[in-house]
């Protein structure tokens, strides 16, 4: 019986990533975005090797998140997989001048956004009694670095939210797990430092950084273990990075 993985997030990054190595494993792949463009990009990549139905909307609109995944099609209808991929980081300041629309917006797509799509799949999930259910995390979920405050709480919600899953869904079979990264390679610092692409590379520079590719692996490993085995907390970080602020840079 064919895999029906949803992963959300899926137009850059570990979103990306993740979707073209699950393709390669002939997975069917609903893929969600707020990008139409990209989503009919790696519809029409992905397409050749596997089935693809792609939902654009945004995780933080709860009506637009329930009513996408009430239109998906019969063959597309039941998701073994849920990879909660979608979320993002918005500007690097000190609590006292944060921008209260960056804490909206971090609260709203990595904590809400979550929250609505595992409501919106879990019901299926619950009712056969089967599903997989991945929660992206970070190392940011895992301590607090200066400057990361909401961003940091918006993690560790993500962290709490993936150990009260598992633990309300482990009467229904429902394996729940979390992958928290530390330094990948994506669009990330483009979009927390809002399109200062110098400020942005310069958080990968002196060392080799993790790519999205490297999270894609450990995520088909996560989903692809026997029934019995649930990798319940994952903490996955580059060679050169010992936390959130030691980082050996060869500059």
């Amino acid at each position: 019986m064919t895999t029906t993985a949803l992963i959300t997030g899926a137009t850059s990054g570990i979103g990306k990533a993740t979707a073209e190595l699950f393709a390669k494993q002939g997975f069917n792949l609903i893929l969600c975005g707020r990008r139409e463009e990209r989503l009919k990009e790696l519809q029409n990549q992905l397409g050749r090797d596997t089935a693809i139905f792609t939902l654009n909307f945004d995780v933080r609109n709860r009506g637009d998140v329930f009513s996408a995944i009430e239109s998906l099609p019969e063959e597309f209808s039941e998701v073994d997989i849920l990879v909660n991929n979608a979320g993002n980081a918005h500007g690097l300041d000190p609590i006292d001048k944060g921008s209260p629309d960056d804490w909206d917006a971090m609260l709203d797509i990595n904590v809400k956004g979550l929250l609505y799509m595992s409501k919106a799949v879990i019901p299926q999930m619950t009712e056969r009694k089967s599903g997989h259910i991945i929660n992206i995390g970070s190392t940011a979920g895992k301590e607090v670095y200066p400057n990361g405050n909401v961003y940091c709480a918006s993690k560790h919600a993500v962290d709490a939210i993936n150990q009260g899953m598992r633990i309300d869904l482990n009467a229904y079979g429902i394996r729940v797990g979390a992958v928290n990264p530390g330094l990948v390679e994506t669009e990330f610092s483009d979009v927390r430092f809002k399109g200062d692409s110098e400020r942005a590379s310069n958080v990968y520079k002196g060392f080799q950084p993790l790519r999205p590719e490297d999270i894609a692996d450990i995520i088909l490993f996560v989903v692809t273990r026997p029934y019995h085995v649930n990798i319940a907390d994952l903490v996955v970080m580059p060679t050169a990075q010992a936390s959130s602020t030691i980082v050996n840079k060869q500059l």
